[in-house]
């Protein structure tokens, strides 16, 4: 059983915001290199691989069936018109090709990655908290479980994104740009807002099962829904502000690996492929810094609300 901690009692009568805390929390995963090179170190122990595979499968495509065969050598740099028509010729013509690899490439890679990610999730919060238990089966199911919200996610995603092109793009009449890129905005403001506010249940109920000694996977999701407006609000506002900071992180790098163009011609190919390269590994790297941030404060927020002690 576990002893609840008004926030008023920890934080005198103020009240508490959920992001109110993020920068010392911050500072305390940058005092601790560990955790970070804990979660980049399963991350990448899963996305070399896999990026690896990819690459090589995307090589067999090609010679099998080159560029020139599909149309692509041949696009019309002047006409963006007639170029649009002409990628997606392309697209067409790959996508038999590309789909017979992802129906055994994405199962393999989803498998390895609800694995290697439990691992790398339950040893970070030990790492993080000494008395978090080792129970890896347990976490391996809970990443299955917000692998799984993922990818439903973005399959709503891309469907209305075909819903929003089919109607606004048509063959018999002149396409409504101008409705198409409003609803292309609107839906991803909105899958992505419903993501932040969803997704935090899945990383909230490891916190609840390993640190309150909790036995059933599926009595900790239902306590997770069950926390209470006040605390399942903080925990809704650092999942939504963390992943406004990833797009953020996105844009910097994006910018990072532009700024050199005017200089391509002086700097060369090599020095602009290592500046895109240090760019993604920028994105990368900080990406997983705010993911352990956004555990430490979850992990803080349990302590106020839920007394951080089991009886």
């Amino acid at each position: 059983m576990v002893r609840t901690v008004s926030v008023a009692s920890v934080h005198g009568n103020a009240p508490v915001r959920g992001t109110q805390l993020l920068v010392v929390h911050m500072g305390e995963v940058f005092r601790r290199p560990s955790l970070v090179a804990i979660e980049i170190a399963w991350r990448w122990l899963f996305g070399v691989p896999f990026l690896f595979i990819c690459l090589k499968q995307g090589q067999q495509i090609l010679a099998a069936f080159p560029l020139e065969s599909s149309g692509a050598g041949s696009l019309d740099s002047q006409n963006p018109w007639v170029a649009a028509v002409q990628l997606s010729n392309t697209a067409a013509f790959y996508e038999p090709h590309v789909l017979a690899v992802l129906r055994w490439l994405l199962p393999v890679a989803a498998l390895a990655w609800v694995v290697v990610s439990g691992l790398g999730r339950n040893l970070l919060l030990m790492r993080m908290e000494s008395r978090v238990p080792s129970r890896p089966a347990t976490m391996i199911v809970l990443q299955a479980g917000w692998l799984a919200l993922f990818g439903f996610t973005l399959w709503g995603w891309l469907r209305c994104m075909h819903w929003a092109a089919a109607t606004h793009i048509t063959a018999g009449a002149e396409p409504d740009l101008v409705g198409y890129f409003i609803w292309t905005i609107l839906l991803a403001l909105g899958f992505f807002t419903a993501f932040a506010l969803t997704s935090w249940v899945l990383t909230i109920t490891p916190i609840l099962v390993l640190l309150e000694r909790r036995h059933s996977v599926l009595s900790s999701l239902e306590q997770a829904l069950r926390l209470g407006r006040a605390f399942s609000g903080k925990l809704a506002e650092i999942n939504l502000v963390l992943g406004i900071v990833k797009l953020a992180l996105l844009v910097v790098a994006m910018v990072f690996s532009a700024a050199p163009l005017p200089f391509s011609d002086e700097l060369g190919p090599g020095a602009m492929h290592l500046v895109a390269a240090a760019s993604g590994v920028f994105f990368l790297v900080a990406n997983d810094f705010f993911q352990v941030v956004r555990l430490k404060a979850f992990i803080e927020f349990w302590r106020i609300f839920r007394g951080g002690a089991v009886a």
